[in-house]
């Protein structure tokens, strides 16, 4: 079962599609994620890469976030996410994008993110959305990148550099700040 785990939708229950495509991070690993970041957000948008059932930018939203843009290209899990928004009261908050990547980030918004979460499968890594990434980012943004632990992004991508790594089993998280 995977849930929000604090703020203003604890407690509530997401909805996540059959199938191998989608691959829900952890609550444990979302909850170590958010104490990494800080706990709780005085606003700022989120942007959710592979976005899935939309878990990670949902809590986000919980937590303080004002607005999300969810991008994914599986139909189901988008479908899944809308429904999730829904039940946490956060449809009016979330933009759903069905695109592929990294080919899709170029019709955002620049400048725009305070916040981005990266979480691919982890066959592809998140290398070629982290380069695609920046432009995207306000300044001093963070970007949270889920992959293999065994696997991890170098130090430096483009304009973001590495803050922090954390293994979690075989889940390795880099946390990047845009410089």
């Amino acid at each position: 079962m995977t849930r929000i785990i604090a703020g203003s939708a604890r407690g509530r229950r997401l909805a996540v599609p059959g199938g191998l495509e989608t691959r829900p991070t952890s609550d444990k690993v979302r909850g170590a994620v958010m104490n990494l970041l800080g706990q709780f957000f005085e606003g700022g948008d989120v942007l959710d890469l592979y976005a899935g059932s939309g878990a990670l930018a949902l809590e986000a939203l919980s937590r303080g976030c004002e607005r999300a843009v969810c991008v994914e290209r599986d139909r189901r899990a988008l479908d899944a996410l809308e429904r999730n928004a829904g039940a946490c009261g956060f449809a009016g908050r979330v933009e759903l994008v069905r695109a592929e990547l990294p080919a899709g980030l170029a019709r955002l918004p620049r400048d725009r993110f305070a916040l981005a979460f990266v979480d691919p499968p982890y066959a592809e890594g998140p290398e070629a959305a982290l380069e695609a990434l920046g432009p995207l980012l306000q300044r001093g943004a963070q970007v949270v990148a889920e992959h293999d632990a065994r696997r991890p992004p170098p130090d430096r991508v483009g304009s973001l550099a590495l803050a922090d790594r954390r293994a979690y089993g075989g889940t390795g998280i880099s946390i990047y700040r845009r410089e």
